[in-house]
């Protein structure tokens, strides 16, 4: 479906990718608030949605066409849902599609932000009373998750041999930790704080280290700290409030920052960005709560962590304004106590969207009263 209300000429080709399970429903959610958006704000959005995913595997054998980075080459945004499903191996459906494209497309730098819902209750005491906003930055291209080593000597019954290598390259390190100070130096709190584990990984982590601080001296107005990836999760609980932007490796930022949605109230709020940042390709953002075979088809998976990352595509576009309209929805809904069975509340997926939709209608009206100028 596309958006066919009037607009300024500026038009962005999305690819939707829904996916498997609940991708389906938290997309189709966030288009319908990403296309009011869209409308009140002057862009529209031309919408093409590809069936890949866990069902075209199974009649093709492939998660994706051969051809399938070639056909997405051409689009402004990818727009994805969830991957996964029961009879197919996690690692073909992770690797056969979502990471086929992120890695095809050198989305190096992964960026999920950790957002305190009003209305939301969050199992940190501190939340009630601090508050708490901050940003995992994650090497999105390399590092644990490069994909290199193999299986050998299944014939020796019992002694079979898994090998699994991590790669950091200084250029990997550099570029991702050089995209976090940027980050950081855009916010009120100029913070960085790098996550390591070089006590115990003493190549591929002590590289990151040096690059880390290497590149610090030319941020010299960003606060930095070094931590033990260990000693930062134990802060994301007990110190959350010292935190602003966090750089991390592949596998240590994926882990906090699904640590961090969970102390934010859901997975099911989580939004990210897949992001090739010199734009050579296109980016890609989606939610990062997974497919949930176990409601799929129910109507009560949560949409806002698939709005959200609506939102960063909208940024990503050259349209904050627009994104901030949705960030604020979001914060409206909440507040009101519409929420999701994961939030604790009672809500559908379409009751939060049409929620979402109206909170849009409410802040547009109320942006329009602003600009009327006062008469004597």
């Amino acid at each position: 479906m596309t958006s066919t209300a009037p607009h300024d000429g500026r038009t962005f080709r999305i690819a939707t990718i829904p996916g498997d399970g609940v991708g389906r429903e938290v997309v189709d959610a966030g288009r319908a608030v990403l296309d009011e958006v869209a409308r009140r704000s002057g862009f529209s959005l031309r919408w093409e949605e590809l069936p890949w995913g866990s069902e075209y595997f199974g009649e093709t054998g492939r998660m994706m066409p051969a051809d399938g980075l070639e056909v997405l080459k051409g689009f402004d945004a990818i727009y994805f849902g969830a991957v996964g499903w029961p009879g197919v191996p996690d690692h073909v459906s992770l690797w056969g599609l979502r990471l086929a494209i992120c890695q095809g497309f050198d989305q190096w730098a992964n960026v999920r932000p950790v957002r305190f819902h009003p209305g939301v209750t969050s199992p940190l005491r501190k939340a009630d009373s601090t508050e708490l906003d901050w940003v995992v930055v994650r090497e999105n291209s390399e590092g644990e998750y490069a994909g290199l080593g193999g299986r050998n000597l299944s014939a020796r019954e019992g002694g079979e041999v898994a090998v699994q290598t991590s790669l950091f390259t200084e250029v990997g390190c550099e570029r991702i930790i050089r995209f976090a100070f940027d980050l950081a130096r855009s916010r009120d709190r100029k913070s960085l704080v790098s996550v390591t584990k070089s006590n115990a990984q003493q190549y591929g982590m002590v590289l990151w280290d040096e690059v880390f601080r290497r590149v610090a001296a030319d941020y010299p107005d960003v606060e930095t700290e070094s931590v033990l990836v260990d000693a930062m999760a134990a802060r994301f609980v007990l110190r959350p409030e010292t935190l602003s932007v966090v750089v991390a490796s592949n596998l240590n930022a994926d882990i906090l920052s699904d640590l961090g949605s969970a102390l934010a109230g859901s997975l099911g709020l989580a939004a990210s960005a897949n992001l090739n940042p010199e734009r050579r390709f296109p980016s890609m953002f989606e939610p990062v709560h997974g497919s949930a075979p176990d409601i799929a088809g129910q109507g009560i998976a949560n949409p806002i962590g698939a709005v959200a990352s609506g939102a960063l595509m909208l940024d990503h576009l050259g349209e904050p304004e627009a994104a901030e309209m949705v960030r604020s929805a979001i914060d409206t809904v909440t507040a009101s106590g519409t929420l999701t069975r994961d939030l604790g509340g009672t809500a559908t997926t379409a009751e939060v969207t049409a929620a979402l939709v109206a909170a849009l209608d409410t802040a547009s009206r109320r942006a329009d009263r602003e600009e009327i100028p006062a008469t004597s």
